[in-house]
C-alpha cells in the first residue's frame, strides 16, 4: 500500500484530520509527475510531491487549512522558477483536499431488525458506521454512504481494529457471539460506550460470566445493558433504534463538552485565574490542571 494511502487509513482509524495533496498537472520540468500524492496531518507527513521549496510551501498551506478548520478543496498554481526559485523551472497545479474525520464512530455487531433500523437513522448523522455480521446475506443490497458492511466469520476478531472513541453496539443473533464480543470490548478502555441489547436478566447473566472470565467490576461496569435512553417502552425495532441513537448522541455531546472544558482549563491554568481553571478541571473529572 502506498505511504499516502496507508496514512489516510491510519488517520481515519485515529479520528484525526489531514490534507491530501495531489499534483494535478505538470508543465515543463518538475520534481515529480502529475498524479503523485502526499498526506499532511498536524504532526506527520506521508508520501512526497518532490521535496524542495514546492513541497515545503504545500506543507505549510496544508497545515494552515487544518488550523482554519477548512473542509473545502483548494487548487493552487505554482511557477517553480519565478515563485519558488527551483531550477527545474516548470509549472504545476496542486489540489489540496482536507480530510475531516467523522464526528463520531459507531460499530454495530448484528444485522438483524434493530441493526437495520439503527443504520437507517445513523445514515443522516455525521458519523462513520461499521456494520459487522457473520452472515453475508443479512445485509441489505444498498447501504448508506457512511456505512461499511463487514462480513466476519468470527465477529469478535474485529474488535481490535475498531477506532478508539467508537460507540459499540452488540446485537447479534447469537448470545454466545454477543458474549465474546462484549468480553473483547471490555478489555479495551478507549470506547465511548459498549452497549448490549437485552434485558436486566441478560445483563445479570453476562455479568456473572464476565466475572468468571476474570474481568474486574470496573471493566464490567462499562457494559450498557439494556441500551437506549430511558422512558421509551416500545419494543418495536424503530423505537429501540431511536432510543439508542439518542443515547449515542448524548454520549458524543458529553465527550465533546468534556474535551472543551479540559482545553479551556489548560489554557486558563497558564495565567488567568487558577481558581477558575481548577473548577474547570473538577467539571471535567480531572484533578488540578497544574
Amino acid at each position: 500500500m502506498a505511504a499516502w494511502l496507508q496514512s489516510l487509513v491510519e488517520l481515519e482509524r485515529a479520528g484525526e484530520p489531514g490534507v491530501l495533496i495531489t499534483l494535478l498537472s505538470v508543465r515543463g520540468s518538475a520534481p515529480r509527475e502529475a498524479g503523485c500524492k502526499m498526506v499532511v496531518s498536524r504532526d506527520a507527513l506521508a508520501g512526497t510531491i518532490g521535496g524542495g521549496a514546492l513541497e515545503f510551501q504545500c506543507i505549510n498551506l496544508a497545515r494552515s487549512l487544518l488550523s482554519d478548520g477548512s473542509s473545502e478543496p483548494e487548487q493552487k498554481d505554482f511557477p517553480l522558477g519565478p515563485a519558488l526559485g527551483q531550477c527545474c523551472g516548470g509549472h504545476v497545479s496542486v489540489l489540496f483536499e482536507p480530510i475531516r474525520p467523522a464526528q463520531f464512530h459507531v460499530c454495530i455487531f448484528g444485522a438483524g431488525h434493530v441493526g437495520r433500523a439503527l443504520v437507517k437513522l445513523l445514515a443522516d448523522l455525521p458519523c462513520a458506521v461499521r456494520w459487522i455480521d457473520n452472515r453475508a446475506d443479512a445485509f441489505p443490497d444498498k447501504l448508506p454512504d457512511n456505512v461499511r458492511a463487514i462480513v466476519a466469520s468470527a465477529p469478535q476478531s474485529e474488535v481490535a481494529a475498531l477506532p478508539r472513541g467508537s460507540f459499540v453496539l452488540v446485537m447479534t443473533h447469537d448470545h454466545q457471539i454477543d458474549f465474546e464480543i462484549v468480553a473483547s470490548c471490555l478489555k479495551r478502555d478507549d470506547f465511548l460506550g459498549i452497549g448490549l441489547i437485552g434485558s436486566d436478566t441478560k445483563r445479570a447473566r453476562f455479568t456473572a460470566r464476565l466475572r468468571r472470565l476474570g474481568l474486574s467490576e470496573a471493566e464490567i461496569g462499562r457494559m450498557i445493558c439494556p441500551i437506549g435512553v430511558a422512558g421509551i417502552a416500545s419494543k418495536l425495532p424503530t423505537a429501540i433504534a431511536v432510543a439508542v441513537t439518542a443515547q449515542i448522541l448524548q454520549a458524543s455531546h458529553q465527550r465533546n463538552n468534556a474535551a472543551q472544558i479540559v482545553e479551556t482549563s489548560l489554557v486558563t491554568a497558564s495565567g488567568i485565574d487558577s481558581a477558575e481553571s481548577c473548577q474547570s478541571c473538577v467539571r471535567a473529572g480531572m484533578e488540578r490542571c497544574n
